[in-house]
């Protein structure tokens, strides 16, 4: 079996055959609504369909899921066919020893086992993919036994707690100025640094702890959601985030003075040297490229032709995928919408950020020296840099409301009176409206780190984005949430 994966553009600018041009494909996967990144399956040797494997990634693509969602989706289910398939069955017959077999081979047996949140997902999706089959009639019943009140027999008993790490100063300001800025640990220019760009790297990691933004949120935000070109320089700026937060839940997003210089000055360095030297190569790509003609800020639009057709978006609703291919006329041609830009001229992506993170921990821990700041055991996320940000404005809001309490046991009990203090002035829930968390669960496994001894509150917020370490940015992010969360109804667009 081969797995194969819709992609509309590439058939259409490579597909030659006789029977059906590109575009005639094109036009009909889109009047079929099949989105690119649909999981298709072909047999190796007919190479014909796969069912009831092709109407199931069909109807994943009904389910608007995203691209890469399918994708991960297309692989899981190619990973289990496999496993059936060298065991001399198929999918459609397994049995509820061939799932709890794969499940031990998954979780127990191969090379490099996978983790409870790993298998959690493959458990679901199975689950859904043998619901379908019942629902379609190409089985009378699941093969796992429903368990009590609907769960899942396969899902793992443990529950993970949710992985907090958090970044101390010295440890940010190592991981922005030594790994990702090319600086050594004595703050002098290394000049044998040969990164590339560090101050994209490097405000990239100030926007992501001053804003508390996800990856995906802050590693494509667009030229005019920071106000570039009409804002006063270095003046904070607010944006909804809305395609590219998780599960498409809008939030306003509060960036900082100190985040915004940061990144202006990658504005400034760097990115005009990426924007020349990919100019041409944008020119030849224009007819796949979103070209903006128009953006009206106050309504939020943005105006352009894609492929010959006119297209009107909101800023907002723009998702990662179209908002990588957005461009607009600039003084050196076609120049990308995206703040961050990589060598080819348009946005780079996560297999890029990855590469850029990695290469910045081999850096860290190759110029560690007894002045460098403790290393964890793994390297850095991007996604560590969030949790600071929770963690450092939950402490801020903490003293700011209740003062300083030495108690720890003190401590506690004000963390469980919050649950009864106004909605609108309860830090827990502050915090949780801006990190955009579908429930204030997910913040309230912060508070066990509030009492930690290496967030000292006297220089928790001094210092921690851009250069100046005299400014203290989040008792500005901790003043703004508070006054922004006090007034029922503000717009945050």
């Amino acid at each position: 079996m081969r797995r194969f994966t819709v992609d509309s553009k590439l058939a259409e600018q490579y597909l030659e055959s006789p029977v059906l041009s590109g575009v005639d494909v094109a036009r009909l996967l889109r009047e079929r609504s099949i989105s690119d990144g649909t999981p298709i399956y072909l047999g190796d040797e007919t190479m014909m369909p796969i069912e009831p494997l092709c109407s199931w990634g069909r109807n994943l693509s009904y389910a608007e899921l995203s691209r890469t969602t399918m994708q991960d989706y297309g692989r899981i289910m190619a990973r289990f066919a496999a496993h059936q398939a060298s065991h001399g069955r198929d999918v459609v017959s397994a049995s509820e020893s061939d799932l709890v077999a794969y499940r031990r081979q998954r979780t127990q047996l191969q090379r490099r086992p996978i983790g409870v949140s790993a298998w959690r997902k493959e458990s679901v999706l199975l689950d859904q993919f043998y619901n379908f089959l019942e629902k379609t009639g190409h089985r009378r019943q699941r093969p796992v036994r429903v368990a009590a009140r609907g769960r899942n027999p396969l899902s793992p008993r443990l529950r993970r707690a949710m992985d907090i790490r958090h970044l101390t100063l010295e440890q940010y300001r190592y991981f922005r100025d030594v790994g990702l800025g090319g600086q050594r640990p004595d703050s002098r220019i290394d000049r044998g640094f040969r990164g590339w760009a560090p101050h994209r790297s490097r405000a990239g990691a100030d926007l992501a702890l001053g804003t508390g933004m996800r990856w995906q949120e802050w590693a494509t935000v667009l030229l005019p959601e920071l106000g570039i070109g009409t804002a006063t320089p270095g003046t904070s700026v607010e944006f909804t985030v809305q395609a590219c937060a998780k599960y498409g839940k809008a939030r306003g997003i509060y960036v900082p003075e100190e985040s915004m210089r940061s990144v202006e000055t990658y504005l400034l360095l760097e990115r005009p040297e990426l924007i020349a030297a990919a100019a041409k190569t944008l020119e030849r790509r224009h007819r796949e490229l979103f070209v903006v003609s128009r953006i009206d800020r106050e309504s939020g639009l943005v105006h352009g032709v894609q492929d010959g057709e006119q297209h009107v978006f909101t800023l907002a609703g723009m998702p990662p995928i179209l908002r990588r291919i957005t461009v607009h006329e600039g003084e050196f041609g076609l120049e990308a919408l995206a703040v961050f830009v990589c060598r080819g001229g348009l946005m780079p992506g996560a297999d890029s950020w990855k590469r850029y993170r990695h290469a910045a921990w081999r850096r860290m821990v190759a110029l560690a020296d007894e002045s460098a700041p403790r290393l964890p055991r793994k390297r850095w996320r991007w996604h560590d840099l969030r949790h600071t940000h929770a963690l450092q404005l939950l402490t801020y809001l903490e003293q700011q409301l209740e003062g300083a309490e030495p108690d720890p046991a003190a401590r506690q009990r004000r963390h469980l009176r919050y649950l009864t203090e106004h909605v609108r002035r309860n830090p827990l829930l502050i915090v949780s409206r801006r990190l955009g968390h579908s429930s204030p669960e997910a913040t309230y496994a912060y508070l066990q780190y509030t009492d930690d001894l290496i967030n000292e509150f006297e220089e928790a917020f001094s210092g921690w984005i851009g250069d100046q370490t005299e400014e203290v940015t989040y008792a500005q992010i901790a003043a703004h949430a508070f006054a922004l969360d006090s007034q029922p109804g503000q717009d945050l667009g």
